[in-house]
C-alpha cells in the first residue's frame, strides 16, 4: 500500500479515530487504525468493540492495500509534523511515514487487516433522517443527566422513543431527569425504545456539523448513523428504562423565574463554598429577590441575592448546585422558570417561553 495526502486532511480523522478506541496495548488489534487505500480514496475505520467509527478522505493512491497501525503513536507522529503533503507506504508488516518537503522518516510495526474486527451492518432496521442541528440539540439537553452508576447499566444512557407523532429523548440518574421531544414527521416509523450510550452521542455533538440531515437506523441490537462522510455504530444499552412518564409532574401550579446568566454567575461563586460530596445550595425565594447560599463546614459560607419574579409566600428549597448549573448552561433563553406544587417535591425547570424540552430535579433535605 502507498498513497500520499495532506497532513491537515488525515489528522483530522485519525483524531477522530482514535477517540473511539479504548485499548491502550500497542499489540492489540483494538489499538490500531484500519486503513485501507484504493481508487484514490482511503478508508479509515477504528472501533472499542461496542462503538464503531469509519470514514473516507481523497488521497494519491500510488498502490491499493491495506493494514492496520497503533493508533496512539500514529496520531502522535502526525501531530508532530509540519503541515504539508506526507507520503506513506507500507510492506513487510511495517508502514513507513514521511513529509515529501522534510528530511523526517517515521516507521510503524503494523498488524495485517484481516485481523481488523468485521462491523455489522444495519440490514433491515428502522431507518430516518432528521436535521441533523435538531438531534444535537436533543443531545446537549440530555446526555449530561446520563447516570455514571454502573450498577444500574439500564441509566446509563439516553432512551430514545416514538410515541405518537414525536421523537423523544430522556435521560436520569435517579435524582434528576431531562426530557425533549421533536415532532417526528412522517419519515420515522413506530419503533420500541431504546437506550443509546452516551460515547457516539458525545463524538456527535463534537463533529458533527449544523448543516444538512443525519441518518439514523436502529436494529434489536445496534444503531447506526451517518452524517457527512462519517459512518458510526454502536451496541445498544440492554435493560428496561424507568418509566420516566411517572415522574413527570402535574399541575405544578407555583413558579418563579429568573435571568439565566444572572443565576448562572451567581451559582458559579455561591459554589466555591459548597461541600463537596453534597454539593448543595438553598434557594430562598420571595416576592422579587432570590438569595443563593452554600455553606462548606468549618471552612465558611456564601450568598448572593438576585433578582426573580415571584409572588408567592416565602419558601426555601435545597438543590444539588450541578443539577440546576447544567440544565441552565445549555439552554440560550435568557429567562427561565422553575415550577413546583411543594418545595419539598419535585421541581421542573421550563424556558420561557416554553419549549419542547424540561428538566425535573429532586430536592435534598433542607437541614
Amino acid at each position: 500500500m502507498k498513497f500520499t495526502c495532506e497532513r491537515s486532511v488525515l489528522l483530522k480523522e485519525i483524531t477522530i479515530a482514535q477517540e473511539i478506541i479504548s485499548s491502550k496495548n500497542a499489540i492489540s488489534i483494538l489499538s490500531n487504525i484500519y486503513l485501507e487505500a484504493g481508487q484514490d480514496t482511503l478508508i479509515i475505520k477504528s472501533t472499542d468493540i461496542k462503538v464503531n467509527f469509519e470514514t473516507r478522505v481523497p488521497v494519491t493512491v500510488l498502490e491499493s492495500g491495506s493494514t492496520t497501525v497503533f493508533g496512539e503513536k500514529f496520531l502522535g507522529i502526525l501531530n508532530a509534523i509540519p503541515d504539508g503533503e506526507l507520503e506513506f507506504d507500507q510492506n513487510d508488516a511495517k508502514i513507513v511515514i514521511r513529509p515529501t518537503y522534510k528530511k523526517i522518516k517515521f516507521q510503524l510495526k503494523s498488524i495485517a487487516s484481516d485481523k481488523f474486527p468485521e462491523f455489522p451492518v444495519p440490514g433491515n432496521g428502522n431507518s430516518f433522517e432528521m436535521p441533523v442541528r435538531d438531534f444535537k440539540e436533543m443531545i446537549l439537553q440530555t446526555v449530561f443527566a446520563v447516570s455514571d452508576d454502573e450498577t444500574r447499566y439500564f441509566m446509563n444512557g439516553v432512551f430514545c422513543e416514538k410515541q405518537e407523532d414525536k421523537f423523544i429523548m430522556v435521560a436520569t440518574d435517579g435524582r434528576r431527569l431531562a426530557y425533549i421531544s421533536r415532532e417526528a414527521g412522517s419519515g420515522i416509523q413506530d419503533f420500541t425504545g431504546v437506550i443509546i450510550p452516551p460515547k457516539i452521542l458525545n463524538i456527535i455533538m463534537k463533529r458533527a456539523g449544523d448543516e444538512g440531515l443525519i441518518t439514523i437506523a436502529i436494529t434489536d441490537k445496534s444503531i447506526f448513523i451517518n452524517f457527512g462522510s462519517y459512518h458510526l455504530s454502536s451496541v445498544l444499552i440492554e435493560g428496561q428504562f424507568p418509566n420516566y412518564r411517572r415522574v413527570i409532574p402535574e399541575n405544578q401550579t407555583n413558579s418563579f423565574t429568573m435571568n439565566r446568566f444572572e443565576m448562572l454567575d451567581a451559582l458559579k461563586r455561591v459554589s466555591l463554598l459548597v461541600e463537596q460530596k453534597s454539593r448543595r445550595v438553598y434557594l430562598k425565594v420571595n416576592p422579587g429577590v432570590m438569595i443563593i447560599a452554600s455553606e462548606e463546614s468549618d471552612i465558611g459560607d456564601a450568598n448572593e441575592e438576585i433578582p426573580c419574579k415571584y409572588d408567592g409566600e416565602e419558601i426555601s428549597i435545597a438543590l444539588n448546585y450541578r443539577y440546576i448549573e447544567e440544565p441552565f448552561k445549555v439552554m440560550t433563553e435568557d429567562e427561565v422558570g422553575i415550577y413546583f406544587s411543594d418545595p419539598h417535591k419535585a421541581i421542573t425547570i421550563k424556558p420561557i417561553p416554553e419549549g419542547n424540552f424540561f428538566h425535573i430535579i429532586m430536592p435534598m433535605q433542607v437541614d
